[in-house]
Parts: C-alpha cells; structure tokens; sequence
C-alpha cells in the first residue's frame, strides 16, 4: 500500500485503501499498524486535519480494529 507523509510528530506516513476501508499507519517508531473499518469519510477528515496525531487519538485509535503490521 502507497503512503502518504504527512506532518505529524508521532506519525510519519498514512496509507489508505477505500475498496477495503483498511487505514495504514506508519509511526515514527518504525511501527505499521493497520486499522479496519476506517471510512473514506473519516479518512479525508483524518488527512484534512490541522493536527492529524490528535485525530487519530480522538477518532481512529481505540475506535476501530487495529493490527500491527511491523
């Protein structure tokens, strides 16, 4: 899955996959975590944020089903 950078402390690159609603995190730890059940709404809302890592706090990481990648 391609990656995006974007500019946040805690997260280097966000992948996403709308036919399978699979959102790909790669965190500036080296982890890659995936996160189903992620709707393309919630994905431009995550990408459009002014502060994508307290997003994904508040909307992505304990609301969806998570599976660390590496």
């Amino acid at each position: 899955m391609d990656r995006k950078r974007i500019n946040a402390s805690t997260i280097r690159s966000v992948g996403y996959d709308a036919a399978k609603q699979l959102l790909e995190i790669e965190f500036t730890s080296g982890s890659i975590v995936e996160y189903r059940g992620v709707s393309p709404e919630v994905h431009r809302r995550f990408m459009n944020s002014p502060s994508p890592g307290s997003f994904f706090e508040d909307n992505i990481d304990e609301n969806f089903p998570a599976r660390r990648v590496r």
